[in-house]
């Protein structure tokens, strides 16, 4: 008995609105605390990050042996994927930062604890899993967009090699140079400097450009959008299913119940017609 209503205790501060906004406010310090160590510190204050940084380890262990023991049935804790990842991330963050072998290992994992921000908020979760989702079909448009790369890099350093080498001298230079124009980093230069030869190759790049940068990547976008539209139609399916809205007959149901009600209690309802 006692260790049923334990159980339904740490079952409520799990879902405690408040108790994630903590949560989410310890993960922010824990981040904003790895920044921090980065700076030269008085020994006091880092005496003082070296205490909170433990503090920090112990909440969030803490945390996840509530959530945990909140879980009705054990065996649902671990077929989670995002309590895996939290729990590996809390039991690795326990290694100490401080003068060990593997203080660099500790400080890293740290790092990564701003990463639970995602498995507390579903939004972020959401957004995570239809990027991973939308892999496969990314896939196939990176494969075109490196044949377009490789296309216009062949054909950029057997025209621009004279004119440029370091630019154009091989074709794994001068795929860096085109994703350089693809991201708009000072392309003209490079423009102008083929055009005082070929006047003409401003095609070259404004078609490649085009094809890169505004096709392309725009595809990317829409896949993407795609499949969240996707995920955030099945979780708004899901919280239906746990939390279902009354149906209209569930209304008029509850209406003719509260009218029989009103009915029963005034003076000159059916039963005090009746009698």
């Amino acid at each position: 008995m006692q260790a049923a209503q334990l159980q339904r205790k740490f079952e409520a501060i799990r879902a405690n609105k408040i108790f994630e906004t903590f949560v989410i406010c310890v993960i922010i310090v824990s981040a904003l605390l790895v920044g921090a160590k980065t700076y030269d510190m008085p020994r006091g204050v880092a005496s003082l990050t070296l205490i909170l940084d433990w503090f920090i380890s112990i909440f969030f262990l803490t945390e996840i042996t509530i959530r945990f023991l909140g879980e009705r049935r054990k065996r649902d804790f671990f077929k989670n994927f995002w309590n895996w990842f939290d729990t590996l991330i809390v039991v690795v963050s326990l290694i100490p930062a401080e003068s060990t072998d593997l203080a660099i290992i500790g400080r890293l994992v740290r790092v990564f604890r701003v990463l639970r921000m995602i498995s507390i908020i579903p939004e972020l979760r959401i957004l995570l899993v239809s990027l991973v989702k939308a892999l496969p079909q990314l896939a196939y448009v990176m494969l075109l967009m490196f044949i377009i790369f490789y296309i216009y890099a062949a054909i950029g350093s057997t025209l621009f090699e004279n004119v440029n080498p370091d630019l154009w001298g091989d074709i794994a230079i001068s795929l860096l140079t085109l994703f350089r124009v693809m991201t708009f980093e000072d392309w003209t230069d490079v423009m102008y400097e083929t055009m005082d030869v070929y006047p003409f190759s401003w095609f070259y790049y404004i078609t490649f450009i085009f094809f890169t940068a505004f096709a392309f990547l725009n595809m990317v976008i829409g896949i993407v959008v795609n499949v969240m539209e996707q995920e955030n139609a099945k979780a708004r399916i899901e919280e239906q299913k746990e939390n279902p809205e009354p149906t209209l007959r569930d209304v008029m149901d509850e209406l003719n119940a509260l009218k029989a009600a009103i009915d029963k209690q005034q003076p000159g309802g059916k039963n005090s017609r009746q009698e």
